[in-house]
């Protein structure tokens, strides 16, 4: 394996599958495979999940939320989707431990960097939920924040394409796709890797960001191989 230490983060809406609404079970046994088989290789996993499928805090179309109350329901609706993640993955026989950014202790750990940490290297999952625990901040920033803290040797950013392309893909027939970009191109070409916040701190943690199509099956662990599957960004 070229990584040791990875952390995946996955879009809330990655989950929907063929749903508009919720969890689809199928698409979350499939990433639970997936996630198993890298543990079986030994690689130490980290997850951070957003909320988009449930809930996006970024402030509701007709302002009836104000931005912070959105921010917080947010973050429960990462919450929901740790813990549904967590079931799932335990049900493949993975030892996980869900940390939260909001005490919550009914159902998850505070999160501790060092207690993090010695999960990893007993080998078990560690999936980050609630964000920071801050509004204004976005679920990408506080997975490039929990990579940076664990000291992740990498970002998988799965998404529902194969990388970084110079345009949408979905829209843009002409659209490039990038093996390696740097974070400056990423910049001064806007291209829509991350929020500028999260690609700040992985740009100053010297954190390597590779962003795959997390759909298809088999990726997750070429990814870890080291095998050319998506777009490096580093």
């Amino acid at each position: 394996m070229k990584f040791k230490r990875v952390l995946l983060k996955l879009s809330g809406e990655s989950l929907l599958g063929e749903k508009q609404f919720g969890i689809d079970h199928n698409r979350l046994s499939g990433y639970s495979r997936e996630i198993k088989e890298l543990v079986d290789a030994g690689v130490e996993v980290a997850i951070v999940i957003g909320g988009g499928n449930i809930f996006r805090g970024i402030q509701e179309e007709d302002g009836a939320i104000d931005r912070v109350q959105g921010d917080y329901m947010g973050m429960l609706a990462t919450m929901i989707n740790s813990m549904a993640l967590q079931s799932s993955l335990e049900a493949c026989g993975v030892k996980t431990r869900l940390l939260s950014a909001i005490k919550m202790e009914q159902i998850a750990e505070p999160f501790i960097k060092r207690r993090a940490t010695r999960h990893l290297e007993k080998g078990r999952v560690v999936i980050f939920g609630a964000g920071t625990g801050n509004p204004y901040f976005t679920t990408d920033t506080a997975a490039a924040l929990r990579a940076s803290e664990i000291g992740a040797e990498v970002m998988l950013k799965g998404t529902r394409v194969d990388g970084i392309y110079s345009a949408d893909p979905e829209k843009d027939p002409n659209a490039t796709k990038y093996d390696t970009v740097s974070y400056q191109e990423c910049i001064d070409k806007g291209l829509s890797v991350m929020d500028l916040t999260a690609f700040a701190l992985c740009k100053e943690n010297g954190l390597p960001i590779m962003v795959f199509d997390m759909d298809s099956g088999g990726n997750l662990i070429k990814v870890a191989k080291g095998e050319n599957v998506g777009t490096l960004v580093k």
